[in-house]
């Protein structure tokens, strides 16, 4: 990577530095380890493309590594969805890791600590251990079970190891300071007892490894050189170094831990907890539902790879957590979607057109280009008909001059087609228009050919031919809360901010080009939005995810409340 052709981020500017120290390029090797727990969110997206995007641009190698230390909460769907999102999202690892790879090797380790009395085994209950811990102004005071002798504290780990004792019983703890200033220094557990299937190692162990103790052994055992997190984890520098210092050896490489800010995204929660809350209570469908933070339901709903990429690029690494516009990533998805999309025709909400002086029976195959941003344009083909679909919100009977679409008396252009003026309607005893009648221009026609006309109209709307109209189920998603910090007022249960608007379904009409699209792909349905095919959809059924507006149209409802 060249330094000189951008500036460089703090993080990368530690690495810089640790280059220019001595560190061996090719001893530089990054990781991203996730828990195993849940789906990953938008924040682990900003992590992976963080990781990920060090190994590109130092050539170094990635690790994805699996913090599964708590069979209680992990399971191997969420191993599974990991990988996945990881591989989507662009990014290849190098080695496919997992904290239970080294049970063995921590089990070692805490027998050596043991011996060397920097560990003992805690009988107390967790009401008493709360109590002996202190507070962040007054020291803590000691167990009564610290002094344990070494042979004692063997024995009961070992028993604790072949599953003689119930969960909560014991403990191991690193004996470091009681009366430290960083609490987490206070004798911190390093194994407690669980009685759980774990999805690996099945029941082979009955104690399992704390976070703190495993995290920097497993960057050690593993040769990472740099073990980057997020802020919360600054605390926890000390002991991650603590830890290592028993067991270093100065022939190898050391992890360094460091700290970089969470970029919280506006109207949405980044919390597996929370994520977990909202797929157990059905406030939503699954984890890839495509209202959630999640990048499974980032992905369903129709955001790309690259739109997301670019999005954690363009926010950046920082030192303090702020809150980002979720404006800003659908952003960089309408910006990415413009230049990949293809343009169709749908109608949503739709009325019967009638051109009365078109022949009855005839069907044209007007051509239509796929998308103006191609560096080679494509076209495909329309059927175009007497009977039309186009949107209710397309017509007036009586409008202002600042509307452009359809009144009576006045002229429009049909999308690739013809000049057609409103001559009537047909309302039914409610009052509500059932059919809107027309005429069209038969020399009006648009397209791509010479013969195509130039006559210009200031109006031009969308349709489908009724005849060969497929009919579709569209999913209408708006944001799944209505506040910009769902999760911001500790005493407001964050469910009260769910938005009971975020999902609309509605039966739409598509163009006849639709009929064979795929899980996944995209399109822009012109003049309404981007949107995506969904998983559900089959050829019996088609089902269509809006992604997002052609322009931010949210902004403008805040600013009018």
């Amino acid at each position: 990577m060249s330094t000189e052709e951008k500036s460089l981020n703090f993080i990368e500017q530690i690495i810089e530095e640790d280059l220019k120290n001595g560190l061996s390029k090719d001893k530089l090797r990054f990781r991203f380890p996730p828990e195993p727990n849940g789906y990953l969110h938008v924040g682990h997206a900003s992590a992976i493309c963080l990781n990920f995007g060090l190994g590109i641009d130092y050539q170094a190698p990635v690790n994805l590594r699996f913090d599964d230390t708590n069979p209680a909460k992990e399971e191997q769907e969420f191993v599974d969805a990991i990988k996945r999102d990881v591989e989507w999202l662009g990014y290849k690892w190098d080695k496919e890791c997992y904290a239970s790879d080294y049970f063995q090797d921590l089990y070692d380790w805490a027998i050596t600590f043991i011996k060397n009395g920097k560990a003992y085994v805690d009988s107390q209950t967790s009401e008493e251990m709360a109590k002996q811990k202190g507070t962040p102004t007054t020291p803590g005071t000691d167990s009564p079970y610290r002094n344990r002798s070494v042979d004692e504290n063997l024995a009961l780990f070992e028993r604790m190891k072949s599953g003689e004792f119930a969960e909560g019983t014991h403990i191991l703890r690193a004996k470091i300071d009681m009366t430290h200033t960083n609490m987490l220094m206070r004798d911190p557990i390093m194994y407690r007892i669980l009685h759980k299937h774990h999805h690996r190692t099945a029941d082979q162990w009955c104690i399992y490894p704390m976070y703190d103790w495993a995290h920097g052994e497993s960057d050690y055992l593993e040769q990472i050189s740099h073990s980057f997190c997020t802020l919360e984890f600054l605390p926890h520098r000390e002991l991650y170094d603590w830890f290592l210092d028993q067991i270093y050896d100065v022939t190898k490489v050391r992890p360094k831990q460091r700290e970089f800010a969470r970029r919280n995204l506006s109207h949405t929660v980044v919390s597996k907890r929370k994520l977990l809350q909202l797929v157990e209570e059905k406030h939503v469908t699954s984890w890839d539902d495509p209202r959630m933070s999640t990048i499974s339901g980032m992905r369903r709903r129709g955001y790309t790879p690259a739109a997301i990429r670019n999005f954690a690029n363009t926010i950046g690494i920082a030192k303090r957590t702020n809150l980002i516009d979720v404006s800003l990533l659908e952003f960089c998805v309408r910006e990415d979607l413009n230049k990949i999309a293809p343009r169709v025709m749908a109608v949503l909400n739709p009325v019967k057109l009638i051109i009365t002086n078109y022949p009855e029976g005839n069907v044209e195959w007007l051509e239509a280009e796929n998308n103006p941003e191609e560096a080679v344009m494509t076209y495909r083909k329309v059927p175009f008909t007497k009977e039309l679909y186009i949107e209710r919100e397309d017509f007036q009977e009586e409008a202002n001059k600042k509307f452009f679409r359809l009144t009576l008396g006045t002229e429009v252009r049909l999308k690739n087609g013809y000049i057609i003026k409103g001559e009537s309607v047909v309302k039914d005893t409610d009052g509500t228009i059932t059919e809107i009648h027309c005429t069209y221009d038969v020399d009006s026609r648009s397209g791509s050919g010479t013969e195509a006309s130039q006559r210009k109209v200031k109006g031009t709307i969308h349709w489908v031919s009724i005849e060969h109209a497929i009919p579709a189920e569209v999913r209408i998603y708006d944001r799944l809360f209505s506040h910009e910090s769902p999760d911001g007022n500790k005493e407001v249960d964050f469910k009260e901010f769910i938005n009971p608007n975020s999902l609309e379904i509605i039966t739409g009409y598509v163009e006849p080009s639709l009929a064979s699209t795929k899980s996944l792909d995209h399109f822009q349905f012109q003049r309404l939005g981007y949107f995506c095919t969904d998983k559900d959809s089959s050829a019996e059924k088609l089902v269509f995810n809006k992604t997002v507006g052609l322009r931010d149209t949210w902004a403008k409802v805040e600013s009018k409340e």
